[in-house]
């Protein structure tokens, strides 16, 4: 697997540069999660960082190059809502499209 050495901003980690295994799109992961165990035993608290893309000079190229900047709050990851996958809220709705059966 290709790796690349990916800078972070902000929070425990500013500074640090680490290799970070990319995808099959040649794109690092958009959320790098990092748990850091308690020290009393307790749960561990987990850093989030979010993927960014990182400015460049001039002769920028046609290679995307990313860093990951610090998210103290940890939002959740914003997913895709298919029109399809949504539950009708409506009791007996026929599907939009679909004529009404005249024998019922």
């Amino acid at each position: 697997m290709k790796s690349e050495d990916t800078p972070f901003e902000g929070g425990p980690m500013d500074g640090r540069v680490l290799p970070v295994l990319l995808g099959i799109t040649g794109h690092p992961p958009k959320t790098y999660r990092i748990p850091v165990p308690d020290p009393h035993g307790g749960p561990p608290t987990v850093l989030v960082y979010r993927r960014v893309p990182r400015k460049q000079g001039r002769g920028a190229g046609l290679t995307q190059r990313w860093k990951y900047e610090y998210d103290p709050e940890g939002r959740q990851e914003r997913h895709l809502n298919w029109p399809w996958s949504k539950p009708d809220t409506r009791p007996n709705a026929t599907p939009p499209g679909k004529p009404q059966d005249p024998d019922e």
